[in-house]
């Protein structure tokens, strides 16, 4: 999370959009940095909310807009699973090296998933806990290059982001009664994500 005072604005780090880039190229413009440790430089909206914006509130008023990307749900998920395929993860919990994508995504609409498929929401992340919508600009990770020209005019800055963080590339696949109960399930997901594409 990077909080800008004088732009009145705060970056949400939304895991898998590029998150790490962003703060890598902009952590050092900004006034407060939630960085390193993942719970840290994840703070979901709801978390903010309650800890954090009572605090901003007394340093930027009116209070500051507040952006996130957001990806497609099933590339967004198929990003978590390439990312725990990878080499370092062989043999821990949270690796996915020996797990097919439909068994991830079976694993992940799971009540109580087990911890390679333990990912979140990105609903859940951009909202409050009463499903509300946290962000006042949500842009497409598909479209990034929307949410740079919006920060280059914000910041008064020309970004160019670095790759980071990439998962190892795979080709996957989704059963289509899978995909089917993904979409039941994590209907709001979707909802947002084609709120942003229309």
């Amino acid at each position: 999370m990077l909080i800008f005072i004088k732009e009145r604005l705060v970056f949400f780090a939304t895991p898998k959009t590029a998150s790490t880039s962003i703060e890598t190229t902009l952590g050092n413009l900004c006034e407060i940095r939630l960085s390193r440790h993942p719970s840290v430089k994840h703070t979901p909206y709801r978390k903010y909310k309650r800890l954090l914006e009572p605090f901003v509130s007394t340093i930027i008023d009116p209070l500051p807009d507040r952006i996130a990307a957001f990806r497609e749900p099933v590339d967004w998920l198929g990003s978590w699973y390439r990312y725990r395929s990878r080499q370092e993860l062989i043999g821990t919990s949270n690796s996915t090296h020996d797990v097919t994508f439909d068994q991830f995504i079976e694993s992940y609409l799971q009540d109580k998933p087990p911890a390679y498929a333990r990912v979140g929401s990105q609903a859940k992340f951009v909202s409050d806990k009463d499903g509300t919508m946290g962000m006042t600009h949500l842009f497409r990770y598909d479209r990034l290059g929307t949410m740079v020209s919006f920060l280059e005019e914000r910041l008064k800055k020309q970004i160019n982001l670095p790759r980071t963080n990439v998962s190892p590339k795979t080709e996957l696949s989704i059963s289509p009664d899978l995909l089917k109960e993904l979409q039941k399930t994590c209907a709001r997901d979707f909802e947002i994500y084609d709120t942003i594409r229309n």
